[in-house]
């Protein structure tokens, strides 16, 4: 039986993955459960997601996945010889398992080499729009990008185009999308549903402590929201339900959450998981807030049962910088408006320290 593949670049694609093969049984497919599974981690450079991946590679190590880590971004000839060693398996591979389908990397792997069986799991709620780009034909394009195609775009335009064709179900190669999120799938796309049962048989119950415990968001960093606005709000938030920690994104910069912790007197903690683990190993707050992100989809599910109450602030349009993409509040909104019917909704109408966050 040739074996699968499976591309990851963050820890909770790793995740994601693991729970996509707790779901291939032999009662549900035979096919997929007799193949062996290999994982290439196509390191990145940034520290923090290193060091979650190289957890994440453990679990999966641990749940009998092969894993190869692979320094994909290892300076000059990195991606020369990362192609040369993975032309192999990738032309032998029965199903390529990717986590983010707007990957430079992944999108140049997908032209040198055309799958029969392609699943895409979630890397946020990035997999939201990309259903939707690829349903109605478009360019692939990061929700936060704004403007037109700058040079490194135009060069690589060609491999986007044809990476998104094979990204496309057609004859003689199927699509899965295994996801956790609300999406709408183009015809002849299979959508999965990830219920997160791996990491709630793997974790917990937690122990559950009186208070709250806000989520971190990158919003700031990808340039989408105001960074004054946001410590503002993580005060407001914090003051309201009586958080203590501050779950920081593995992108939140340490300025940025060196001025959370002085001006708010929150516990910023650093994951050395995804937070969908985190949460399910313990102590979690009663109430988990967040901003718009995938956790307001995925933590509902890693909890069931667990009695934890999940939250949702919304963004203001005044939060956003002038560099934000046109798309950005739209799309955030989408995100919030879809979250699971047991997700409380926050809404934010205030712009100064004076004023006050509305709930309902």
């Amino acid at each position: 039986m040739t074996g699968q593949l499976a591309f990851v670049e963050s820890p909770v694609q790793l995740l994601n993955v693991l729970e996509w093969a707790h779901t291939r049984t032999p009662a549900g497919d035979p096919a997929d459960a007799a193949a062996p599974l290999t994982v290439v981690v196509l390191s990145p450079t940034d520290p923090m997601s290193r060091g979650q991946l190289r957890r994440m590679a453990q679990l999966a190590r641990d749940e009998g996945l092969t894993v190869r880590w692979q320094e994909a971004r290892g300076g000059r000839g990195a991606l020369v010889r990362t192609l040369r060693e993975l032309a192999g398996p990738l032309r032998a591979a029965e199903r390529v398992i990717i986590g983010d389908p707007f990957s430079r990397y992944v999108q140049l792997l997908l032209s040198l080499f055309s799958p029969r069986r392609l699943t895409v799991v979630d890397d946020g709620t990035a997999t939201m729009e990309f259903a939707a780009q690829l349903g109605r034909g478009e360019r692939l394009v990061r929700w936060h990008r704004k403007g037109s195609l700058g040079p490194r775009e135009l060069v690589l335009a060609p491999v986007t185009s044809l990476a998104r064709r094979r990204l496309a179900p057609a004859r003689g190669r199927t699509v899965e999308i295994f996801t956790s999120l609300p999406v709408e799938a183009p015809d002849g796309l299979t959508v999965t549903e990830n219920a997160f049962a791996w990491t709630r048989t793997r974790f917990g119950p937690p122990l559950l402590t009186r208070g709250a415990d806000l989520v971190g968001t990158s919003l700031v960093e990808t340039g989408v929201v105001d960074a004054d606005h946001y410590s503002r709000v993580v005060g407001e938030l914090a003051g309201t339900h009586g958080a203590t920690r501050y779950f920081a994104h593995r992108r939140e910069s340490a300025e940025k959450l060196h001025r959370i912790a002085v001006e708010t007197g929150l516990q910023v903690v650093r994951p050395d998981l995804p937070l969908e683990l985190i949460a399910r190993r313990g102590p979690i707050g009663r109430t988990v807030v967040s901003f718009p992100s995938t956790v307001v989809h995925t933590l509902p599910l890693a909890l069931a049962g667990t009695g934890v109450k999940v939250a949702v602030c919304e963004i203001a349009p005044e939060w956003l910088r002038k560099s934000a993409s046109p798309r950005a509040q739209g799309f955030l909104s989408v995100v919030t408006g879809t979250a699971a019917h047991e997700v409380d909704r926050l809404t934010a109408r205030a712009v100064s320290p004076a004023d006050r966050l509305e709930f309902g």
